[in-house]
């Protein structure tokens, strides 16, 4: 197992071959430097994604639009983001192998079920799994009932720009509009606490 060291206090742990084959195409796209840090944050970008403390709420006009993302969830199902628009959003990517991701897994599984009836749908990215009995595990331990896409690669996470999503920053999570564009980024693990003024807010918005 190779380890991605990055700013982040947690480590991402990725097999090492999907893990140089990930890492030499963040370096071509310019989304990592040599020495690990976020290309955004080295060029003076202002980038949307913070940490849970410090999220908010990006106003409609200035969001960028949630890239298409479609697959097999950890049973094989095919389920995909747009499915769900007119609906809020919470896009979280996680990994069973993530001490955070653990830390925060309950809290959004009980955040998913006490929000659902308000219009909130949570959809996970499961990110550098290559085994999906292991990410099948983390989801009955925490008996997490939204689906979870298989990404096994971080294909999908390198969809969003670096500005939204840092592919580095595992657990990272979204809220995305009705209209399928991105509210807020955070990144890092977030609580309930942390994640339901977000979405108490994009709720308030008109579709």
């Amino acid at each position: 197992m190779g380890v991605v060291r990055g700013p982040v206090r947690a480590s991402v742990l990725v097999p090492a071959a999907t893990g140089l084959a990930v890492a030499a195409v963040l370096a071509v796209a310019g989304l990592w430097t040599d020495d690990g840090a976020a290309a955004g944050s080295r060029s003076g970008r202002t980038d949307a994604v913070t940490a849970a403390a410090g999220a908010k709420v990006v106003e409609p006009g200035a969001r960028q639009e949630a890239p298409a993302l479609a697959g097999a969830d950890l049973d094989g199902k095919r389920v995909a983001l747009g499915d769900f628009r007119g609906q809020v959003v919470v896009l979280n990517a996680w990994g069973s192998w993530c001490a955070p991701c653990r830390a925060e897994a309950d809290d959004l599984e009980r955040l998913s079920r006490q929000t659902r009836a308000d219009g909130v749908r949570f959809l996970g990215i499961n990110t550098r799994d290559r085994d999906r009995a292991a990410a099948r595990s983390f989801v009955r331990a925490h008996d997490m009932t939204f689906p979870s896409l298989h990404d096994p690669d971080g294909e999908l996470l390198l969809r969003f720009p670096p500005a939204l999503v840092n592919p580095q920053a595992i657990p990272s999570t979204l809220v995305i509009d009705r209209r399928g564009r991105v509210a807020a980024a955070i990144g890092g693990a977030v609580t309930d606490e942390q994640l339901r003024p977000l979405l108490a807010r994009v709720l308030e918005e008109e579709s």
